[in-house]
């Protein structure tokens, strides 16, 4: 599931939309307008999106609304979260030899 997510948000338009649905759902064109692309690459990145469970669609006539699901993104979150503190011990662990060795500015 974590690599559906990355997969989800490694288009900067992809990111867009979620970016604008964090604030709250959307219609298609709301969560669309001004991304300087076709209606369908729209589509395509929108298919993307549901298809790792980021977006939900909900029909309404000929209205297409868009919600996001954050909760997608937990697992996602908590591996970027566990690279970050390993990453974080091991700076920490080089200022410290530094401090020792007199090399640190």
């Amino acid at each position: 599931m974590v690599n559906d997510s990355f997969h989800a948000i490694a288009s900067p338009v992809r990111r867009r939309i979620v970016e604008r649905l964090a604030s709250g759902p959307a219609t298609v064109g709301e969560a669309t307008r001004g991304l300087g692309v076709t209606k369908p690459a729209i589509t395509k990145h929108l298919r993307v999106l549901e298809e790792a469970g980021l977006v939900t669609r909900v029909i309404d006539g000929r209205t297409h609304r868009l919600t996001l699901n954050a909760d997608a993104l937990d697992e996602t979150s908590e591996w970027i979260g566990l690279l970050r503190s390993r990453w974080e011990r091991v700076f920490d662990a080089v200022d410290e030899y530094l401090k020792e060795s007199g090399e640190a500015r």
